[in-house]
C-alpha cells in the first residue's frame, strides 16, 4: 500500500508540474479576426512582420458580422479583432454583458454618403431615398451626415437609442431606409443615396475620394483592436500595440494610396 501511495503521489506531482508548465508557457500564436473591409491587409503588411520578429505566428479568422467577431473574442475562440469603433464596442458590452476593451486605435475610413445617380454639386430633391445603417450607433453617424448637408434636423440622443424618429425636420421629405451595414453598397443600384460605413465602402470598391459627402469623424468612431479586458496587459496584446506604432506599419500605410482619406491615429504624428 505504501508503494502504491508513493507512486500515486509521484504521478500527481508530475501532472501538477506539467499543468503548471502548460499554463505558464509563453503564448506564441495570436488568433485575430476581421470582417470584410480594409483592416486585414494593413495588419498583414505592417503589423504581422513586427509580431513575427517577437516570435509570434498569426492565425487569421474572417467573420460576416461584427457581432460574430465579438462573440469569438469573448468566447476565447480568437484573441482579438479589428473591425469596430469604441462607441459600438461599448454598446456591445452594455447589451451583451461582456468585457471587451480597445487597446489601440487603427487607421479608419470615414462613413460616406454615396450615389450612382447624383454628383456632389446636385441639390437635395423631394422624396429622395437614402439608405442608412440599421444599428442605432451607425444610424446616428449617417443622420449627422444628412444634417451637415442641411437636408434634415435631428434631436440629440444616446447613440444606442437612436432611431429614424429622431429626425425632427425633413423639409424635402427624404425617405430614410434602414438596412444592414454590409448591404448598403448594393442598395446604390436602387436608392438615390446610401450612407456606407468606411470598411464596407472600401471592401465593395467605393472610393472615399468619390463620396458625395464624408462624415466629420471624431476619435470615438475610429476603429480599435479589441481584446478581453483581462488580456489588455498580456505580452501579446502589448506586442500588437507596439507593432501598430512601429515604423513598419506607419510606412506601409503612408506609402499606399489605397489609404488616402483614412483618418489616422495620433501616433502617426
Amino acid at each position: 500500500m505504501k508503494i502504491a501511495s508513493v507512486i500515486a503521489a509521484a504521478l500527481l506531482t508530475m501532472f501538477a508540474a506539467g499543468l503548471a508548465t502548460a499554463q505558464t508557457a509563453p503564448k506564441t500564436e495570436i488568433k485575430i479576426g476581421f470582417v470584410p473591409g480594409p483592416y486585414i491587409d494593413g495588419f498583414k503588411k505592417g503589423v504581422e512582420p513586427e509580431l513575427k520578429k517577437k516570435g509570434y505566428s498569426i492565425k487569421y479568422f474572417e467573420f460576416s458580422t461584427g457581432l460574430e467577431a465579438n462573440t469569438a473574442v469573448f468566447g476565447n475562440d480568437i484573441d482579438a479583432n479589428v473591425m469596430q469603433h469604441t462607441v459600438f464596442l461599448n454598446a456591445y458590452n452594455q447589451r451583451q454583458k461582456t468585457d471587451l476593451a480597445g487597446i489601440i486605435t487603427v487607421p479608419t475610413p470615414p462613413m460616406g454618403l454615396y450615389s450612382k445617380k447624383y454628383a456632389k454639386a446636385d441639390a437635395v430633391k423631394k422624396g429622395m431615398t437614402v439608405v442608412v445603417p440599421n444599428d442605432p450607433v451607425n444610424l446616428q453617424r449617417a443622420l449627422w451626415i444628412l444634417r451637415d448637408l442641411g437636408w434634415i434636423e435631428i434631436k440629440d440622443n444616446n447613440p444606442v437609442d437612436v432611431t429614424e424618429l429622431d429626425v425632427i425636420k425633413n423639409p424635402a421629405g427624404i425617405k430614410i431606409v434602414p438596412l444592414e451595414n454590409a448591404q448598403a453598397p448594393r442598395a446604390l443600384d436602387d436608392a438615390d443615396f446610401a450612407a456606407v460605413q468606411g470598411n464596407f465602402a472600401i471592401y465593395s470598391g467605393l472610393k472615399l475620394t468619390e463620396a458625395f459627402a464624408l462624415e466629420k469623424m471624431t476619435m470615438p468612431y475610429s476603429n480599435v483592436v479589441a481584446v478581453k479586458r483581462g488580456n489588455v496587459d498580456a505580452p501579446w496584446a502589448k506586442g500588437i500595440v507596439e507593432a501598430y506604432k512601429s515604423d513598419t506599419f506607419k510606412n506601409a500605410i503612408r506609402s499606399d494610396k489605397f489609404y488616402a482619406g483614412f483618418v489616422l491615429p495620433d501616433y502617426f504624428n
